[in-house]
């Protein structure tokens, strides 16, 4: 069980590190800080965009349009947060 909740947790984090590389190279790209003629920095971003995109569209379909604005990253890492809160308090102690 306690493997279960290690895995779980970690996979938890590097997720959400991939949604703030996502969010940051997406801002380097939009600022063409970062050209992605780069194949390395083109790679780089199609692996968050594909890694991203599944949840960020659910939570886009909630959101009310807010034009150039894109909430739904923040929106998707405070639900991380959450939940490795919510195992933190509830699942950890009963371990």
């Amino acid at each position: 069980m306690i493997i279960i909740y290690i895995v779980s947790w970690t996979l938890l984090k590097y997720y959400s590190y991939i949604v703030i590389a996502n969010v940051v190279i997406s801002w380097l790209v939009a600022f063409n800080i970062l050209n992605t003629g780069n194949r390395f920095v083109y790679m780089v971003l199609d692996f968050t965009y594909r890694m991203t995109e599944p949840l960020l569209n659910k939570i886009r379909r909630f959101l009310p349009n807010l034009g150039a604005f894109d909430i739904s990253p923040v929106i998707l890492l405070m639900l991380i947060w959450i939940i490795q809160m919510c195992m933190e308090y509830y699942i950890r102690p009963i371990l």
